[in-house]
């Protein structure tokens, strides 16, 4: 998808290749991109957000994959969004550029694995100044206690944004977190809201389809 205002709604996106390496399900490099009630469906690399500057929105969407499924430059808000892995691996591997606002960020979010996935880590940064973020999700018992992963680039836990607030089950514990990543406090935590993330003075109810 290159088009920017495109809206998709009760849809499934697939991509039916299996475990073969990287297989883009839904790449999306438009501004303004609304997904609401949908189902992404493939392994690793599933969904691809692009595009420095880009903003977009999956509300109430379900997500599957396998390494690194959620990825991209673009500043992604997810709304009450079902994750769910199926290898021992990475959700998410976002390539912020440095000058945004905010990479990946997941509201209310629900992990969730395939049955015998018992090691898989919230992300790893596929740039250095990669951000993402989780605020008031359930994590299962298949999020490592260490949360995060610096994939190899010590600057990565310098410059890269890594944060949780008030994440609950039994992959949620604070305990063992990786101490470059962040724990926000409420007042942190406040500002990520889907207005604050997505609103703009040229576009202030863009995302309200």
């Amino acid at each position: 998808i290159n088009a920017d205002d495109f809206v998709a709604r009760n849809l499934t996106i697939e991509n039916v290749a299996g475990d073969v390496g990287q297989a883009v399900a839904l790449a999306v490099n438009a501004n303004r991109a609304v997904f609401t009630d949908i189902r992404l469906v493939g392994n690793q690399d599933t969904l691809y957000v692009t595009g420095e500057g880009n903003r977009m929105f999956f509300d109430a969407c379900y997500i599957e994959g396998t390494t690194d499924f959620i990825f991209g430059s673009a500043s992604a808000v997810f709304r009450d969004c079902t994750i769910h892995s199926k290898a021992n691996s990475y959700v998410t591997a976002a390539s912020t550029p440095e000058f945004a606002d905010f990479g990946l960020v997941f509201i209310g979010a629900r992990l969730a694995a395939a049955p015998g996935i018992k090691a898989v880590y919230l992300g790893r940064p596929w740039r250095e100044h990669a951000q993402t973020v989780f605020i008031n999700s359930l994590l299962g018992g298949h999020i490592v206690a260490a949360g995060w992963h610096n994939w190899n680039k010590a600057e990565a836990e310098v410059t890269s944004f890594f944060a949780e607030y008030n994440s609950r089950g039994a992959g949620g514990k604070r305990a063992g977190r990786e101490d470059w990543s962040k724990q926000l406090n409420a007042d942190e935590a406040a500002g990520y809201t889907v207005d604050r993330l997505l609103r703009s003075k040229k576009y202030p109810d863009w995302w309200m389809r």
